[in-house]
């Protein structure tokens, strides 16, 4: 039972979606008719909201846009009423390909209103991985803008018949035009929280990147602990929120853009990259009260040594996961850039598992924090029993979890994959202690978590075999001290080639420009054997421990 929680009066739980059942134990809530648009956007346009800010847009050029509830609400029933006139509703995917620009916050709002499911695609995705995700889906539209479609307009989407672009070409459909067109006698047709709302891919271990299905409820199991990461300061009259993460991935959309909006609050953006100086400049500027950062870019940020002497920074909460928050980093962003950070901890299959909140209890530097209010977790050993205090063993939640996905898009072996017995499955070890903190001890699978990104080798390993030097190759997790880990790839050449300099730059960007730039190796190195387990495959545990020792000297010397 999560004891801090007692200090909230019980109008503050309910508004948090949490009640107590017969045991005293807290549980989620939400009505069967919830829906993203009606908790977000569509929640604030009475008379009293409908003008206040939703969308802070800074463009290339410096120039600034502010979009209103009311002018989100009415660009996305514009463009949900020329997504119908193409043929499109209930239950069809419709994929998102816009960015951090205001298009996808509206994209997302119409597709909701016509009871759709968001296919949340990157802009930072190759033809490959888009690729297989739309035909995957088999999406007969997208939305998108001329810079991110050019390099793609030649490849084959042998499913995609509408093509609706900012800046569109002469056989493309104008967006902006869609936004703004007479939605005529428009009626929306909202789904309820169990419908399909958001299909999101993200890689596992094995394979190529999965469609993580969730429904409309998702929003509402993620309130409590949104509010608590956030500090229980969601709803200041100053927030501004911001995040570099992507809107396509849970970070950036259901950790940020959503809980804005579900606020009341606005989002400010822009399409610039990442980079330690543009954030600070950019959060001056635009006041941002709340941020959702990645611990890598955190540590970017602590590259200066005193951000408020050269910055006028509004910043004072600070929500991070996607990978271990180290405890220097969070003193950093304490005492010299003077927030609150709340590590939290989770995956886009079932999330928001684990973590902080500095205004009801105390952090531990290093841990990953405890169970949320609404949230059963538990450490199994490989047979799927509980291991005691201070024994490691797998982060685990029962089937019942609030925050569960709906399923693997079209894969019901996949989805079943992802169980143990009664469990769903994370593949991260941890230990918990006797006060019920939690602590990362790594992953008991392939998947590499670098930067915030989750990274599947088995597709890099495909893409790097499609290479006419490569003949094997592995690919691994090296631990890193930046980034958590990076991408690694050790691979034998076919007879002709020389495993140089030169080759291993051609294989970063074979898979940067096929894949994705997050997914290219930063580390090549060439092998003239690999060591084979006894079932004849390439035996990554050695590469791997390898690694591991490799780390292990260094923080030693």
């Amino acid at each position: 039972m999560s004891d801090y929680l007692d200090a909230l009066n019980a109008q503050k739980l309910a508004d948090l979606h949490l009640t107590r059942d017969c045991a005293g134990d807290y549980v989620i809530t939400w009505p069967a008719d919830y829906n993203i648009y009606t908790a977000t956007v569509g929640h604030y346009l009475g008379p009293m909201d409908r003008d206040k800010p939703a969308m802070i847009f800074e463009a290339p050029g410096g120039s600034v846009t502010t979009l209103s509830f009311a002018e989100v609400d009415a660009a996305a029933t514009s463009l949900a009423a020329a997504l119908r006139r193409l043929g499109y509703g209930a239950g069809d995917p419709i994929a998102l390909h816009t960015g951090q620009h205001p298009d996808t916050g509206i994209g997302h709002m119409a597709v909701a209103k016509i009871g759709g499911i968001a296919v949340t695609l990157s802009q930072l995705y190759g033809p490959d991985t888009l690729a297989h995700a739309l035909n995957d889906c088999q999406t007969g539209v997208i939305l998108t803008s001329r810079e991110a479609w050019e390099p793609l307009r030649h490849e084959n989407f042998p499913h995609l018949r509408h093509v609706l672009m900012r800046d569109p070409g002469p056989t493309d459909h104008d967006l902006e035009a869609a936004m703004s067109s007479p939605p005529e006698d428009f009626i929306p047709e909202l789904g309820g929280a169990d419908d399909p709302a958001l299909l999101m891919y993200t890689s596992g271990s094995t394979g190529k990147p999965k469609g993580i299905i969730h429904g409309h409820r998702v929003l509402a199991a993620y309130t409590p602990s949104i509010n608590l990461f956030f500090n229980l300061t969601l709803e200041d009259e100053d927030a501004v929120f911001w995040s570099p993460s992507d809107w396509a991935w849970v970070g950036g959309l259901l950790d940020m853009l959503f809980p804005a909006w579900m606020a009341g609050r606005p989002v400010a953006t822009s399409l610039e990259r990442f980079t330690a100086e543009y954030a600070y400049a950019f959060m001056s500027r635009h006041k941002v009260t709340h941020s959702f950062l990645a611990p890598t870019a955190i540590k970017r940020l602590a590259q200066h040594p005193n951000p408020h002497a050269a910055h006028n920074l509004a910043l004072r909460v600070i929500c991070t996961g996607g990978e271990a928050l180290a405890a220097e980093t969070l003193s950093w962003a304490e005492r010299k850039l003077r927030v609150t950070c709340n590590e939290f901890y989770g995956m886009t299959e079932v999330n928001h598992l684990i973590g902080n909140c500095a205004a009801l209890f105390p952090r531990r530097p290093g841990s990953m924090g405890r169970a949320y209010p609404g949230h059963e977790v538990l450490l199994v050993d490989g047979d799927g029993q509980q291991v005691g205090d201070e024994e490691p063993g797998e982060v685990v939640t029962p089937h019942a979890s609030p925050t569960r996905f709906l399923g693997y898009f079209n894969n019901a072996e996949k989805t079943a994959d992802m169980k143990l017995g009664p469990y769903w499955r994370t593949h991260d070890l941890a230990v918990r202690d006797a006060d019920g903190y939690f602590w990362y001890k790594g992953r008991s699978d392939d998947l590499i978590k670098s930067s915030g990104f989750r990274i599947g080798p088995a597709e890099i390993e495909e893409c790097l075999l499609s290479h006419p030097a490569v003949a094997e190759v592995a690919v691994i997790a090296k631990p890193d001290t930046d980034r958590g880990a990076i991408v690694k790839a050790f691979v034998s050449t076919r007879s002709g080639f020389d495993g140089n300099a030169l080759l291993a730059q051609r294989l970063k960007n074979h898979v940067k420009n096929r894949l994705a730039a997050y997914k290219a190796p930063r580390e090549v190195a060439f092998v003239d054997r690999f060591e084979m387990t006894s079932s004849g495959k390439i035996n990554r545990r050695v590469l791997r421990d390898s690694e591991q020792a490799k780390a292990r000297n260094q923080e030693v010397d």
